[in-house]
């Protein structure tokens, strides 16, 4: 295994994104910060080599450039989605405040409240390592004309937040576009082309005025990647997840065991191969996609594959990690004309239970 590097910074050339994992070496818990839905595979995989345990996906704003993968990742480990509370991002279960902290094994990182680029962008401190997201990159820093921008509101959040940390601050950007990598706060302070002018900070309304002044087209992906960023990446042209109050059929784990002892069911695991992979396998069940990652489009083979389960003329149980998307797969083999029922609590539910 090669040694992991902490912080681990990936980049999506696509869109010019970094996106950073951050571990306690002892514990093996991790946190990532603003992953991009076209890499899941990559990041799955890095967090399995290394025996990573993820227990948040961290967005520093809702992006407009890149569909984020914070769903994906949570289907997949289990993890929570920690975001910034005035982004609207409401399907995510913490809303961070300025200033929380979150701990992972060992370590804390701390929400670092920093609005201008978005009236919600937060930073992450940990130790001596500042993820800046689209607030403060190297030489420049996040556009302010669209998005509930602020360019006043940016500059406060630079000069007066991030600027007052300490000079040997590394600055871990979210994007850039000319093949650096990472800066400090002594450097940015110094020579950064929006901020200063020979060494110097200039004064917020110079600052203003250059941020008025850069007329930059609007990101190609805003209509497409905001939307879905704001559902943690989930596509709005994708079926939603029904909830449990919607459908019927609907059996108990304990049920559900009892059936597939006694070989009167057959267990249909709807999971993605990867999330089978990387949380583990079910013995006896048969193995059926529900829905694809990136953009969580329904397997075109679903129904095929789904017929040859139920050749045995026998009930289909229908399972997943959480008991939410086996509800629309157990409706769509019921419509099929099949005896389908979605096991609650899914893969993860209660340990005690013996159909777990």
């Amino acid at each position: 295994m090669k040694t992991l590097q902490n912080p681990l910074q990936l980049f999506d050339a696509a869109s010019s994104t970094f996106t950073y994992v951050v571990f306690d070496a002892a514990s093996r818990d991790a946190v990532i910060i603003d992953p991009v839905d076209t890499h899941l595979a990559r990041d799955l995989a890095i967090l399995h080599e290394h025996n990573l345990t993820l227990r948040y996906v961290l967005e520093t704003h809702a992006h407009a450039d890149h569909i984020t993968s914070a769903a994906a990742l949570i289907e997949h480990t289990g993890a929570q989605a920690a975001t910034p509370a005035d982004c609207a991002i409401l399907p995510s279960v913490i809303q961070l405040k300025h200033q929380q902290v979150l701990q992972f094994g060992g370590e804390t990182i701390q929400a670092i409240h920093t609005p201008g680029h978005t009236a919600g962008s937060m930073c992450f401190l940990w130790r001596n390592a500042l993820f800046t997201g689209d607030t403060l990159m190297i030489n420049g820093c996040g556009r302010t004309d669209f998005q509930s921008g602020d360019a006043g509101k940016l500059y406060d959040s630079i000069t007066q937040q991030l600027f007052s940390l300490p000079n040997t601050t590394v600055v871990w950007p979210g994007h850039d576009y000319n093949g650096k990598f990472s800066s400090t706060i002594e450097v940015e302070k110094n020579s950064n082309c929006r901020l200063t002018q020979n060494q110097k900070i200039i004064d917020k309304l110079g600052f203003i005025a250059r941020m008025d002044a850069l007329n930059l087209p609007q990101p190609k992906r805003l209509n497409e990647a905001l939307p879905a960023n704001q559902h943690l990446g989930l596509r709005q042209d994708a079926a939603p997840h029904p909830s449990a109050t919607d459908f019927a059929g609907h059996i108990s784990p304990q049920d559900a065991y009892a059936m597939l002892l006694r070989g009167g069911a057959v267990l249909v695991d709807i999971r993605s191969n990867a999330e089978r992979a990387w949380v583990g396998f079910v013995p006896n069940s048969i193995d059926i996609e529900w829905k694809v990652w990136p953009g969580m489009e329904i397997n075109p083979n679903f129904d095929a594959q789904l017929k040859a389960a139920a050749a045995t003329n026998k009930p289909l149980l229908m399972l997943c990690r959480s008991g939410i998307r086996s509800i629309a797969a157990a409706q769509r083999a019921q419509a099929l004309g099949y005896q389908a029922w979605n096991i609650l609590e899914g893969f993860e539910g209660d340990p005690d239970d013996a159909a777990h």
